[in-house]
């Protein structure tokens, strides 16, 4: 397996939640809306999802920091898993212009909303399928706060997918150390559906061939 890292914690803490007042504002008809992956999940109410996912910036640094950390080329082949509006594959071409970057995402709202720039290397696609690429073709597949509204049956092909077809791989995760963390995470979490310590990742890591590198997002 690979090393656990801390690339984009640094965003994720700087984000202030009130875990309380979403859990008593229609939290599971906001849960069964958010599902549906459409218009109010991205850019809708708050209470459905990010409130607005306009890019600000934000990802120059993660994808400055992924590029350094996994000495990528500058022609390098780059998959996301679960792009949504690939925020951070724009970063990542801009910063490598030369490279061959592909993304997918279950949500077509996302893939359509996405920047001019990339919008044609995106497409419709369920991380839960297996990929339509060959072996080791990407030197470096990624996978940021997707994998964790799989079920655990859906992790299996998942993983073993990004395993197969990256040379490189790295996955971010929410996870839970703690009481107070998983009533957090239980509180804000929206879609997903597999809550586990990093205890059980790392061993659902192991149980299913995953080699890559790995990260988890928690809910101080």
């Amino acid at each position: 397996m690979g090393k656990q890292l801390s690339i984009i914690s640094k965003l994720h803490t700087k984000t202030k939640r009130d875990y309380i007042e979403r859990m008593l504002d229609e939290k599971v008809a906001c849960m069964n809306k958010a599902k549906e992956y459409n218009y109010d999940f991205w850019d809708g109410d708050r209470k459905y999802g990010y409130g607005g996912y306009h890019y600000d910036g934000r990802w120059k640094i993660v994808a400055e920091e992924i590029i350094k950390t996994y000495q990528l080329p500058k022609d390098a082949k780059i998959l996301d898993v679960g792009c949504g509006k690939a925020h951070l594959l724009y970063e990542l071409k801009r910063l490598l212009p030369e490279s061959d970057i592909f993304g997918f995402d279950i949500s077509n709202y996302a893939i359509n909303n996405a920047k001019d720039e990339i919008k044609t290397e995106l497409f419709n696609y369920d991380a839960q399928a297996p990929y339509p690429f060959g072996d080791d073709y990407f030197d470096f597949v990624f996978s940021i706060m997707t994998l964790h509204n799989l079920k655990i049956f859906g992790l299996k092909t998942a993983l073993q997918e990004m395993d197969r077809v990256g040379k490189k791989k790295y996955i971010a995760v929410e996870s839970y150390r703690n009481s107070q963390e998983l009533f957090n995470l239980q509180c804000w979490a929206l879609t997903c559906e597999s809550f586990f310590s990093p205890e059980e990742w790392i061993w659902i890591m192991h149980e299913y061939h995953y080699h890559g590198d790995f990260e988890f997002i928690y809910f101080e």
